[in-house]
C-alpha cells in the first residue's frame, strides 16, 4: 500500500515538473518576454496612445491545451495591446496618468520572483523592512512627526478606505451615532472617497458638501459657516475630508485654513494628496501661492494624507501610501490575532503591514518604489514633477492663443479648457471634439462636466510626456476645430 502510495505521489511530482522550468527554459522564457517589452517600449515614442475597438471578446480563452511562448505573447500583443488606451504612452493625456518606470518593472519582477511575504515582519523581515522605510520616507516628505506611520496600498481607494475607518475608530463613532454625525467635503473630491464612507459604515453620517470658491478649491468660509449651523443644531461634526490635487481641475483646497477649522472643532483632518502630494517639494513659483510647495502649507497638520506614487512618481499602477499621523489609532482599527499566528507574537522590530491595514496577504509592493529611489535619489522625480508644471502652464498660455475658454491658471498639471463657437452649442461642439482627437488617437484625452458647463481636461504627469508631444497636440487641436467648423 504504502509502495503504491509513494508510486502516486512520483506520478504526480513529474506531471507537474512542467512547473519548475531548469535553467535553459527560462532563459528561453524570459528573452521571449524581454524582446516583447523591448518592442513595446521602442513603439512608444512614435506609437498612439490610443486605439478604438469594437471587442476583445475572442481573446484570451483558457484551454486544457498548452500554447506556445510565441503564439502566447501574440495574443497578449493582439488583444490587449493593440485595442484601447495604452497608459505607458507619454500621450496619455487623460484621467491621471502615470507611466510605469522600467525599474519599478525590475522591482515587481525580483518581489515575484523572491516571493517575499510583506504582511508581517516574522515571516518577511526584510520585506517589511523596506516596505517601513518607505513609509517613514513618505512622512518625512509631508512633515509628518515620528508618531506616523501608515501602509503601502494598492491606490487611493483602499489608503482612503483604511483612513477613514482610522478616523471614525479613533473618535468613537458608534452605529447609534451615525445619523447625527457630520462629514464635510467639496463636490470636487474623489469618488473613492464616498465609496469609501459607504464601504466604512458611514453612508447614513450627513454628508456636508462644501461650497468651491471661483478656483474650484472649498470655500473654507462656507465651511465654518457649515460647522457652526450644524453645532448649534445639536449635530456632530466629525470629519473633513480636503483634497491636494483634484482630479477634475487639480485644484488644491485651502489646507491651512482647513486645519485651523478642523483643530477649532475636533474633527479628523483627512487630506486626499493621491495626485498632488509629491508636488509638495516643486522648486516653482506659482502667481496665487508664491511658491508651489506654499499651497500645501496645513498638509502636516493633518490627522492623515494619502499619496499615490503610483501617479507622482509615475510608478506602474498599484502603489498608492496612507500615511497616519498617530499610529497608535491606526494599529488600535485594525489589528486582530489569529490562534494560527501565535508564533509571531512578540516579534517587535518593525510594525507589520497586517496590523495595520485590512490585507493579510499583500503583493510586496514596496520594491517598485524602493529600486529606483536607490538607484536614481529623489531629485530626478522632482525634476519630472516640475517639467509637467512648465508643460501645463506651457499649455495653458499655446490654448488660449488659439482662442480657447480655459478655467483658472492651473494649480498643478491639469488644465480645463473648451473651445466656445459663436454659431452652436459649445458643449455638444467640445464632446464631439474630444471625440475626434481620442479616434485620432495619438493622445488620449478626457473631460469632465462642472455646474453644467463640458470641459476638456489635460492631465499632465507622465514620465514620458515632453514638450514635443504637447506641441503636437496644440496642433491637433487648431486642426480639429478648423475641421469641425467648416
Amino acid at each position: 500500500m504504502s509502495d503504491e502510495l509513494r508510486e502516486n505521489i512520483a506520478s504526480l511530482e513529474r506531471q507537474s515538473l512542467v512547473l519548475e522550468p531548469d535553467s535553459s527554459q527560462r532563459n528561453e522564457l524570459s528573452q521571449a518576454v524581454q524582446s516583447f517589452a523591448e518592442n513595446f517600449l521602442e513603439s512608444l515614442e512614435e506609437g498612439n496612445a490610443y486605439q478604438t475597438f469594437d471587442s476583445v471578446k475572442g481573446y484570451f480563452k483558457l484551454n486544457d491545451s498548452p500554447v506556445s511562448t510565441e503564439d502566447m505573447l501574440d495574443e497578449l500583443r493582439k488583444g490587449m495591446l493593440d485595442h484601447g488606451l495604452n497608459p505607458a504612452s507619454g500621450g496619455h493625456l487623460g484621467y491621471i496618468p502615470g507611466g510605469g518606470l522600467f525599474a519599478s518593472a525590475c522591482g515587481d519582477f525580483l518581489a515575484a520572483i523572491t516571493n517575499q511575504y510583506a504582511g508581517i515582519s516574522y515571516g518577511g523581515p526584510g520585506a517589511v523592512r523596506i516596505e517601513n522605510e518607505l513609509i517613514r520616507w513618505l512622512c518625512d516628505l509631508m512633515s509628518y512627526p515620528s508618531t506616523a506611520h501608515g501602509n503601502l496600498t494598492s491606490g487611493g481607494s483602499i489608503a482612503n478606505l483604511i483612513a477613514i475607518v482610522t478616523a471614525r475608530e479613533s473618535k468613537a463613532i458608534k452605529s447609534s451615532q451615525i445619523s447625527e454625525t457630520c462629514i464635510y467635503l467639496s463636490s470636487q473630491v474623489h469618488h473613492c472617497v464616498h465609496k469609501a464612507i459607504r464601504i466604512a459604515g458611514l453612508a447614513e453620517a450627513g454628508l456636508r458638501i462644501v461650497p468651491l470658491d471661483g478656483h474650484f478649491r472649498m470655500d473654507a468660509g462656507a465651511l465654518e459657516e457649515m460647522l457652526h449651523h450644524d453645532i448649534t443644531s445639536g449635530l456632530r461634526p466629525f470629519l473633513v475630508v480636503a483634497s491636494a490635487g483634484t482630479t477634475d481641475t487639480g485644484a488644491i483646497d485651502p489646507l491651512d485654513r482647513i486645519a485651523d477649522l478642523a483643530g477649532e472643532h475636533g474633527l479628523w483632518f483627512h487630506v486626499d494628496a493621491a495626485y498632488g502630494g509629491f508636488f509638495r517639494h516643486s522648486h516653482l513659483s506659482h502667481p496665487d501661492f508664491g511658491k508651489v510647495s506654499a499651497a500645501f502649507a496645513g498638509i502636516e497638520r493633518s490627522d492623515s494624507v494619502v499619496v499615490d506614487p503610483h501617479k507622482g512618481l509615475f510608478l506602474p499602477y498599484g502603489l498608492g501610501a496612507v500615511l497616519i499621523k498617530d499610529m497608535a489609532s491606526m494599529y488600535r482599527a485594525h489589528y486582530y490575532r489569529a490562534a494560527y499566528m501565535q508564533d509571531s507574537l512578540g516579534v517587535t522590530e518593525e510594525w507589520s503591514p497586517a496590523d495595520l491595514s485590512p490585507e493579510l496577504t499583500k503583493h510586496f509592493r514596496g520594491l517598485r518604489l524602493w529600486l529606483p529611489l536607490k538607484m536614481y535619489g529623489f531629485e530626478p522625480f522632482l525634476a519630472a514633477l516640475d517639467e509637467k508644471l512648465l508643460l501645463c502652464r506651457y499649455f495653458y498660455r499655446e490654448v488660449r492663443n488659439l482662442g480657447f475658454e480655459t478655467g483658472p491658471f492651473p494649480d498643478l498639471s491639469v488644465c480645463i479648457y473648451r473651445y466656445v463657437p459663436a454659431d452652436r452649442d459649445a458643449n455638444a461642439f467640445n464632446e464631439l471634439l474630444v471625440r475626434e482627437i481620442v479616434k485620432h488617437g495619438r493622445v488620449f484625452v478626457s473631460s469632465t462636466t462642472i455646474d453644467e458647463i463640458f470641459w476638456i481636461r489635460i492631465a499632465i504627469l507622465s514620465f514620458r510626456t515632453h514638450i514635443r508631444l504637447i506641441d503636437e497636440y496644440l496642433f491637433l487641436l487648431k486642426d480639429y476645430v478648423h475641421r469641425l467648423l467648416a
